[in-house]
């Protein structure tokens, strides 16, 4: 494409990114957004021909023909023309499929390729165009023709055999298998009863002061010490308190904790999942506003996060000066490590982008929280700190264990204390189960010293099952096994919850009557797609296709044809299934039927059974156990039309209160309004009151039942 005078036009995805790289480019360029995929598959058919060695079928998307003549009526007065699509995959196939709009030439230098949106990488991009690489867009292909033959091929039988609207695919399938197998095994787990035994004594600390610690019964009798009922936990607390015991092992020492890396997209999701309790969709609809732009009114609009679909822990030498640069002016040397942090990805990591991190470490969160949401504050803080602590030095810790030893029985006791900081001033870590020892100042006890317990405990416990998945554990389940890849985490999470295969309750991920049919269909009858290690493979082969040593219609031709022979087992040996309706307690008020659950496009609903002959429907109604704060109706659980849920008054539109917090019917101890229940740490919530002059907060422990939950 020969230079001329005329407008360079420059094609990204989404408008508000469109926005921001057109203030960077000023005069000269025209920037338009393609709003994702212009051409894709058809709806109405399969559009991948195995006949025609998978001749793919591509077409105009439904809606996108205006937006498509702009691009081309634009791009026909461009002097030059510049795809900036997203700098992965499916960003790659979406510029080619424009270049193929546009009769432009997918070997000139067309493409260009930011993995940050700021001024410099904008014009560093445009300084240094490529050729489309078609070997990213091959692999893309062949994961379209993929997902097209599985979801094509044997959804129209699970809406035969099952129910119609059903779907599958390969990596929904896989994810909502590993949600019913976690169920099966709690279901299937037989719980063993246990007992601790703990004894409190008193020590002396260094400053002279006593402090109460405790030992927990770890030998008897030269073996492992195993008690299974009451009746031995008693028989241990009665030796142990007769016994004689003094300390005969004890050993100081110091141990490190390092910090994290920075984030990828599927540690992010975690974390945030953890921290803030954002599901994953909504984690990546914040983190896409964040890397595409905020007006930060006199510095301009700035995206003020790197490229957020990856799965590196790599940072540029520039970003981890900048991040060291932060640490000495804010923290001093002794924060500082002498060389800077390195970290090690993953065996199977693409390694294609950085770690997310903050575009410029001079934009900290307090600076710019003017200008940002509440949850886009929230992420871009949690990114933030967690980029800056990946490069400071180790927290150091003291420890202590000692071994009490009396009547052929070691009790143990191990203590440790926070004697520098380290990263751990910047950003804590969260973890799903597990629970740090609480830091405490050490006891100063030396070998040969008496110990005499003041009391002992003996605590019963069961064993408990594996837990159910949440969507940080699910994610990170998926990643560690290989299965789809940064994109894909929060689309298949977000499908398998809308098609009703997965129910989300209090965090946790619950599969379906419907979800554990379909799998069980599933892995009779189409065994290799819902196989972990097959579609961790298939993954690899995708990798494969982007490195450019496998030829892409290669994967199909060994896919397809043991995939049709499945097709035609299925189709002759699965029974139809019947699916009967929840029957609730609620009459309808039309024909007198009792209506029963069915589920929607926006969750579940009441209906009439008798259907077609009566089309009575009407939402499912869930009161709270509080009163409107305003005229002392009862309040509601409600959905906004973003699938979000609310809390309203029975009363509207008469009364408009709403909350997106659930009241409670405690009010508020110091100034008497309404209290409202959020969620807190490990498990438990937090009672707030809801007047902004006040929030005065109450934590309240979650129940036997919420934490096993």
């Amino acid at each position: 494409m020969a230079t001329s005078t005329r407008t360079k036009l420059v094609i990204v995805e989404s408008p508000a990114k469109a926005k921001t790289i057109e203030k960077f480019l000023g005069r000269g360029y025209k920037v338009e957004a393609s709003q994702g995929h212009v051409r894709d598959l058809p709806k109405s058919q399969i559009g991948v021909d195995p006949a025609k060695d998978f001749e793919m079928k591509y077409i105009t998307i439904r809606g996108r023909g205006d937006i498509l003549a702009k691009i081309k009526k634009e791009a026909k007065n461009a002097g030059t023309v510049y795809l900036a699509t997203d700098p992965d995959r499916e960003g790659e196939a979406i510029s080619w499929h424009l270049a193929n709009a546009l009769d432009i030439d997918t070997a000139s230098k067309c493409r260009i390729e930011f993995h940050e949106i700021t001024k410099k990488a904008v014009k560093e991009a445009i300084d240094h165009p490529r050729a489309i690489d078609m070997d990213r867009v091959d692999a893309q292909q062949a994961r379209r023709a993929l997902d097209r033959l599985v979801g094509y091929k044997i959804s129209p039988l699970l809406w035969a055999k099952i129910k119609k609207g059903l779907s599958a695919g390969r990596v929904q399938s896989v994810a909502t298998r590993l949600v019913v197998e976690r169920e099966r095994e709690i279901e299937a787990f037989i719980p063993e009863e246990y007992w601790d035994v703990t004894a409190k004594f008193q020590a002396p600390t260094q400053k002279g002061r006593n402090i109460t610690c405790e030992a927990k019964l770890v030998t008897m009798d030269g073996k492992k010490a195993v008690i299974s009922n009451a009746t031995e936990a008693e028989k241990a607390k009665k030796r142990i308190l007769k016994a004689a015991f003094s300390v005969q092992t004890c050993k100081a020492g110091e141990k490190q904790k390092k910090p994290q890396p920075p984030f990828t997209t599927s540690s992010l999701q975690q974390e945030a999942s953890r921290k803030l309790n954002y599901s994953t969709a909504k984690t990546m609809q914040v983190v896409q506003q964040l890397y595409e732009g905020i007006d930060l009114g006199k510095a301009g609009t700035v995206g003020l996060v790197t490229y957020i679909r990856t799965d590196s822990v790599r940072v540029s030498d520039e970003a981890v000066a900048s991040a060291r640069n932060v640490i000495l002016s804010q923290f001093g040397p002794e924060y500082c490590p002498e060389t800077p942090n390195q970290y090690k990805g993953r065996k199977n990591a693409q390694d294609a982008h950085e770690a997310i991190r903050p575009t410029y470490a001079e934009h900290t969160p307090d600076n710019v929280k003017q200008y940002l949401s509440k949850e886009q504050y929230q992420l871009y803080r949690l990114i933030y700190n967690r980029f800056i602590a990946s490069q400071m030095k180790p927290a150091l810790f003291q420890t202590l264990s000692a071994d009490l030893v009396g009547d052929d029985m070691v009790l143990r006791y191990y203590g440790e204390h926070m004697t520098f900081p380290g990263y751990r001033s910047v950003y804590i870590e969260s973890a799903d189960d597990e629970q740090e020892l609480p830091e405490s100042v050490l006891p100063v006890i030396k070998e040969g010293d008496g110990i005499q317990f003041s009391a002992v405990n003996a605590d019963q416990h069961f064993t408990q099952p594996p837990a159910r998945y949440t969507e940080a554990s699910l994610v990170r389940t998926l990643e560690e096994k290989g299965i789809g890849r940064p994109s894909t985490y929060a689309p298949t999470i977000t499908t398998i919850i809308s098609r009703g295969y997965v129910s989300r309750e209090k965090k946790r991920l619950f599969p379906t009557e419907l979800g554990c049919m379909v799998t069980d269909v599933m892995l009779e009858y189409f065994a290799s797609v819902v196989d972990v290690d097959f579609t961790a493979q298939m993954e690899e082969k995708l990798d494969s296709v982007e490195e450019g040593s496998t030829e892409w219609r290669s994967i199909l031709r060994n896919f397809y044809p043991p995939f049709e022979d499945m097709l035609k087992v299925a189709e002759e040996q699965i029974e139809k299934i019947e699916i009967k309706d929840e029957v609730s307690d609620v009459p309808c008020d039309k024909c007198g039927a009792m209506m029963v659950y069915k589920r929607g496009r926006f969750g579940r609903f009441l209906a009439c059974p008798n259907f077609p002959e009566c089309r009575n429907a009407k939402p499912i109604i869930t009161y709270i156990d509080a009163l409107c704060p305003k005229c002392g109706s009862r309040l509601m659980e409600k959905t906004s039309k973003k699938n979000r849920k609310f809390f309203g008054c029975e009363k509207y539109p008469e009364c408009d209160f709403v909350s997106w917090e659930k009241p409670i019917s405690e009010k508020c101890k110091k100034c008497g309004s309404y209290m409202v229940e959020k969620p807190g740490k490990k498990g438990g919530k937090v009672h707030l009151c809801a007047n902004e002059s006040c929030r005065h907060k109450e934590t309240v422990a979650a129940s036997e039942k919420e934490t096993d939950e």
